[in-house]
């Protein structure tokens, strides 16, 4: 097995670095301060082709592997966790599309996606339903050539600014089978938005309920067969989890390198704190429990290029593993900064708020054991 990159991914390694560093770090935290949707410099990462990163050139993505986009995302994230991640759930919800809709859906919805011209969101999440996904309400009744949607989406990254929302719908009897996935436009009568959620973490990015009441959408818009939505909304989670996964190493990264820096220039006691035994074997566990979580999000990301059978379970350990370790470094490093690591004049705080959430969502890592301990026990 070869664990070195090739000249393109170092290429796009390198692209995505230039861009994060340029156009994402020097305003990721007036970003954060004043909820800022840095719609702009989103169009900029479209024009290098982060929006459909494994969407198919032919609607204008850059038909990457996800390997490549793990690379990308976790450069992204060490600039802005919060912004790099709507990146990545908006190519969740473009994938898609591009995966199980029909030439016509993608021609008429990918290319302004892929520019990011239009943006989307992904709607499973419920009040009453968030890990138990299967179990959701929101109802599709079909009437004619048209659907009626009722029902409420909760915590939906781009709620109430996105123009495509990608929703899960119950169209038929209880459980997975009876889920339908559906592409709903901005702007459909009985579409509307909850009020903005204040957050501790992700402010670059709107989040807010996506409400339903007596909604027409066309029967055109469903994405793939009735009955398919659960297994659509699960095969793009698995992709969606590397990603996330490659956010946190990246604001994780990014802490370590910053602590790193602090201790070698902190003095205490007659000496730079780097110095010290404890703060070595500290910054040693660091860095090597990160590079074990890099490995294991690029090995669950081969599994799904290949379409490995075990690919769920290694996107889901590496979920786990990469999230849990990115915010234990990240709280790591806030703990070796002292008091300065506690005040927003310094960014680890902004890190450690941002990667929190990385544990609950795309499927709460509770969850992930789950995934892991039934395949191991049948």
């Amino acid at each position: 097995m070869n664990f070195g990159l090739t000249e393109d991914q170092e290429a796009f390694r390198r692209a995505a670095q230039d861009f994060a560093q340029g156009e994402m770090a020097p305003h990721a935290a007036a970003w954060d301060e004043d909820s800022i949707f840095p719609e702009d410099c989103l169009r900029k990462a479209a024009e290098l082709g982060f929006a459909g990163i494994y969407v198919k050139e032919d609607v204008g993505g850059s038909q990457l592997s996800r390997l490549d986009a793990a690379l990308i995302f976790e450069e992204l994230a060490a600039a802005c966790p919060s912004t790099a991640a709507y990146i990545s759930i908006h190519n969740m919800a473009s994938w898609m599309i591009d995966t199980f809709g029909t030439e016509e859906q993608r021609r008429r919805w990918l290319p302004d996606l892929a520019a990011m011209t239009t943006f989307a969101s992904y709607c499973l999440t419920e009040p009453n339903a968030g890990s138990d996904a299967a179990s959701l309400r929101t109802r599709a009744e079909r009437v004619g050539g048209h659907y009626v949607l009722n029902g409420t989406k909760a915590f939906i990254s781009g709620g109430g600014r996105s123009d495509v929302y990608v929703v899960m719908v119950r169209t038929g009897g209880p459980g997975p089978k009876g889920i339908s996935c559906l592409v709903v436009e901005a702007g459909t009568p009985g579409l509307s938005f909850g009020k903005q959620e204040k957050k501790l973490g992700w402010k670059s990015q709107p989040t807010a309920s996506v409400i339903f009441e007596d909604c027409r959408v066309p029967v055109a818009n469903r994405i793939g067969a009735e009955g398919d939505g659960f297994k659509i909304a699960m095969k793009g989670l698995d992709g969606g989890r590397i990603n996330i996964g490659a956010c946190s190493l990246g604001g994780a990264r990014r802490c370590l390198d910053l602590a790193i820096d602090y201790t070698k220039q902190r003095q205490q006691f007659g000496q730079a704190i780097a110095s010290f035994q404890a703060t070595q074997f500290k910054l040693a566990d660091m860095a090597t429990e990160l590079h074990a979580a890099r490995l294991m999000i690029h090995r669950a990301a081969d599994s799904l290029d290949r379409a490995s059978p075990e690919a769920t379970v290694h996107c889901a350990m590496a979920k786990r593993m990469a999230t849990d370790t990115g915010f234990a470094v990240v709280d790591a490093a806030l703990q070796l900064h002292g008091g300065y690591g506690y005040i927003k004049e310094y960014p680890i705080e902004r890190y450690l708020r941002d990667l929190r959430v990385h544990q609950i969502l795309e499927g709460s890592n509770e969850i992930m054991r789950v995934i892991v301990g039934r395949a191991l026990t049948g």
